[in-house]
């Protein structure tokens, strides 16, 4: 029974171009190209332990000190007074309404304002200081640059950087070569080490769209991996690390109190994303897989489902554009950048609405990434 459920899910009708098979793609020394191996698809799990083990490394001896060079206190807040009852009540659900507040006041026989007043407290005991939010974005500027300089080298002189054509002509027997396997690996493990860190990380309004956006991304790789259209992949990589440096880099910045650099930085963010995640994304790449691929290759089940996976994407990339684009209306009308990308609150007085990548919070408010 498991025998049949393996062979039905890997059916090659629905994985594998017309007339192909999975011996055809089969990794061999009497093949003629080097072909993916989707037992490799294991191999990024332990290598995102070793990039959360390599963050806590950088972060407790490097953006730690840095941060402090800085000026960036660690300093937590207030802590609530104790008292068991509305503790409970805490960890049962951290959020709470005004029902909620007028019975435990009656219940404590304390008024309604020294309820709220614990409750914002406690909730406040929950947020990491700013040198562990500066330390988290500074890891994550720190790989996005180290990536993305790693794909524009290794890509540089391979001709579907700059003839996408190229990503389809002869599939699906194109080989693969050493640097690009480190490249797959490499941004695999990070987007599992974000799955896994994501539920200690700072916590944010956009826990479970970021939790999406991870999945189809990790979904995104490993469907081009065992489709052997690792070509178009990388360059899905590559367009989407370029605007991501300079995301985290403006927060760092904000956090570290130099405005007007982060308002700088900002404003090259949000450039290059538009350019990026709204020009080269859908009218380059999705363009080519829609448009072109066709033309070039025949089509099958599977490459309609990677191409439904970049299209969630692109509608991730619409949504917090028009959330970005709010933080930069903002930042325009205040003369510095007064809101944070990608959000999470924590005042009780803070709407229920969970925004997705941008939402315009204050940054020295509001719990933020």
């Amino acid at each position: 029974m498991l025998r049949y459920l393996v062979d039905t899910f890997w059916d090659e009708d629905v994985w594998l171009p017309p007339n192909t098979t999975w011996e055809d793609l089969a990794p061999g020394p009497d093949k003629p190209v080097v072909y993916n191996d989707h037992r490799h698809l294991l191999y990024p799990l332990p290598l995102a332990v070793v990039l959360i083990v390599l963050r806590h490394i950088l972060e407790k001896y490097w953006f730690a000190p840095f941060g402090k060079s800085l000026g960036i206190k660690n300093t937590r807040p207030k802590k609530a007074p104790s008292n068991p009852k509305l503790e409970l009540a805490y960890q049962t659900s951290p959020k709470i309404k005004h029902k909620q507040i007028c019975a435990l006041a009656k219940q404590l026989d304390m008024s309604e304002r020294q309820v709220e007043r614990w409750w914002r407290l406690r909730r406040s005991q929950d947020k990491p200081s700013t040198l562990v939010k500066f330390c988290e974005n500074a890891w994550r500027c720190t790989f996005y640059l180290y990536n993305f300089s790693f794909g524009m080298f290794i890509l540089w002189d391979k001709d579907w950087l700059w003839e996408i054509d190229n990503c389809y002509i002869g599939y699906p027997h194109q080989g693969l070569t050493n640097d690009v396997w480190w490249y797959y690996m490499i941004s695999s493990a990070f987007y599992w080490s974000l799955t896994m860190s994501q539920f200690w990380d700072v916590r944010r309004k956009d826990f479970w769209q970021m939790f999406v956006h991870h999945l189809a991304t990790i979904m995104l790789l490993s469907f081009s991996w065992v489709c052997n259209l690792h070509r178009i992949g990388t360059l899905v990589l590559l367009s989407h690390d370029c605007a991501d440096i300079f995301l985290e880099a403006a927060k760092a910045t904000k956090y570290a109190g130099y405005q007007r650099f982060c308002d700088c930085v900002f404003a090259v963010f949000t450039v290059l994303w538009i350019v990026t995640r709204l020009g080269i994304y859908p009218f380059y790449i999705i363009w080519s897989t829609v448009i072109r691929a066709p033309m070039l290759v025949p089509m099958f089940p599977a490459y309609y489902i990677f191409n439904s996976l970049l299209c969630l994407l692109l509608a991730l990339h619409m949504v917090w554009t028009w959330l970005i684009l709010q933080v930069a209306y903002k930042t325009i009308k205040a003369g510095q950048m007064e809101g944070d990308i990608r959000s999470s609150s924590s005042d009780i007085s803070d709407s229920s609405h969970y925004s997705n990548h941008s939402t315009p919070n204050r940054v020295n408010n509001k719990k933020d990434t």
